[in-house]
């Protein structure tokens, strides 16, 4: 059962209530309410009367928008990624030394991003290829949002880094490898950050969904869904690009949906289709990697795109964001 409340006091009061029971039960406070759930077989007479009081019957309550009609903002810094808008975050794969990372960081910047992406810790398929800088690679971000006043989103990769990630940091993002890695999800749910949660690619929506409520339940309604591309019979492109999940997702959900056109197009000259394609589905936004020199790239070198070609994914979002009645 999902109890409810506007006044946190009759919350805390049926969750005192459930623990003198004995009745396992999480409490949260979430987009001004303040919720006491239990698990769906749990069965208790409470003394309190909930605002409201919903029978969990599926995988995922918090996150849709049957339980939360009108859209969440969520902010990443000072910046908010909101339904109306198309919030752009860009930057390369990976933080690879000082000047590429303060020189992606000005030129997206300059460009129209509105928040920098760069990978400290790496999930490579190939334990010799560059793992990432580490704590270094954290530092260097930090200066470079020092430098141009735009926040930083990096992935954790593992639940013992999320303090260490989360000091640098202003977003926290989840691979598509660690959606279903339950343990990271809950503990992000007291990180203090939002999350990114990028769409496994052998994931259903539903059990994407399922990841959110893990981060959700647990403290943190801070979740930014990211669709980046399934892995299907067809081996064209890297990945397939879902458009249908985000037009889904978009009524499923309250919370923000962006896409991610790098990861499905693997080929840079692709990255701009399906950017409009995201946006033209009705996504808030994207994440796109965007590098100095391509070519040089220490991974995924062939997806980034050159800062001329960012820039002309800008304008073409904008044109597409006038059409759509949203603002770049």
């Amino acid at each position: 059962m999902l109890y409810a409340f506007k006044n946190r006091e009759r919350a805390r009061e049926l969750k005192e209530y459930l623990d003198k029971e004995g009745i396992p039960s999480w409490y949260v406070e979430l987009w001004g309410n303040y919720i006491v759930t239990t698990p769906p077989n749990a069965r208790a007479q409470t003394p309190v009367k909930a605002d409201v009081e919903v029978e969990l019957k599926g995988e995922y309550q918090l996150v849709s928008r049957a339980w939360k009609k009108e859209p969440t903002p969520v902010r990443i810094g000072d910046r908010e990624v909101a339904e109306g808008k198309i919030f752009i975050i860009a930057g390369p794969c990976a933080v690879e030394n000082r000047d590429q990372i303060m020189a992606a960081a000005k030129a997206v910047k300059d460009i129209g991003a509105h928040a920098l992406r760069g990978g400290a810790f790496k999930p490579r398929t190939s334990p010799y290829t560059f793992q990432g800088l580490g704590e270094e690679g954290l530092k260097l971000l930090a200066e470079a949002r020092e430098s141009t006043g735009l926040p930083v989103v990096t992935e954790v990769m593992d639940s013992q880094d999320i303090p260490l990630v989360a000091k640098y940091a202003d977003a926290l993002q989840i691979g598509a490898r660690n959606m279903q890695n339950f343990s990271l999800l809950k503990k992000l749910g007291k990180a203090g950050r939002p999350v990114l949660l990028k769409r496994g690619f052998g994931n259903t929506i539903d059990e994407w969904m399922a990841a959110a409520e893990y981060v959700a339940l647990h403290g943190n309604g801070d979740v930014i869904f990211v669709e980046r591309g399934i892995r299907t019979f067809d081996r064209t492109l890297r990945f397939t690009l879902d458009v249908g999940a985000i037009a889904y997702m978009k009524q499923a959900t309250h919370l923000p949906v962006i896409g991610d056109p790098s990861h499905p197009a693997g080929d840079r000259k692709f990255v701009i289709p399906l950017a409009l394609a995201i946006l033209a589905a009705g996504a808030d936004g994207l994440i796109v990697e965007v590098h100095p020199d391509p070519s040089k790239a220490l991974s995924d070198a062939a997806q980034q795109l050159t800062f001329e070609q960012f820039r002309e994914l800008v304008e073409k979002a904008r044109a597409l964001g006038r059409a759509l009645g949203k603002t770049v």
